[in-house]
């Protein structure tokens, strides 16, 4: 087995970045083909070096995120205003734990929707990290929280 097809089964075929599918048998020179994209977390211990992680990607988001900083979109179906970037949140969260507001709903079940999404998402782009979210009501909208 190659290292691609070992860190593809890990990461079930999916973009780290956008979320979507990689088609395994694509050519790596096509955009949507698959690549292997090396993250650097930040370790907690100041003693302890920043850990190096490979994650599959498409070719594009791996070379777009060389140009400018990876972005986590929101879907388009959750209506969410004044989303914050997801990757920094989580950053934030898995190095000095706490809390972080995420977006603002108008809706209960839309929060409730975005509060779902996110759990899911995040478990898929920091296996491991375990987070949870609260809705906290206030001035006529939902305010979606995550918590590490």
């Amino acid at each position: 087995m190659s290292r691609l097809t070992d860190i593809g089964d890990a990461d079930a075929w999916l973009c780290w970045i956008c979320d979507e599918p990689v088609d395994a048998n694509m050519s790596v020179n096509d955009g949507r083909g698959p690549s292997v994209d090396t993250c650097i977390t930040k370790a907690k211990s100041k003693k302890v070096a920043s850990v190096p992680q490979e994650r599959l990607a498409h070719r594009q988001c791996n070379t777009m995120k060389g140009a400018n900083a990876a972005v986590i979109p929101w879907p388009q179906d959750i209506f969410v205003v004044d989303p914050a970037p997801i990757l920094a949140c989580v950053d934030r969260l898995q190095n000095k734990g706490g809390r972080e507001a995420m977006a603002r709903c108008m809706t209960s079940s839309d929060a409730q929707q975005a509060a779902a999404w996110l759990v899911d998402r995040i478990s898929r782009l920091r296996p491991g990290m375990n987070v949870t979210t609260a809705i906290e009501p206030g001035g006529g909208q939902f305010l979606v929280v995550l918590k590490a």
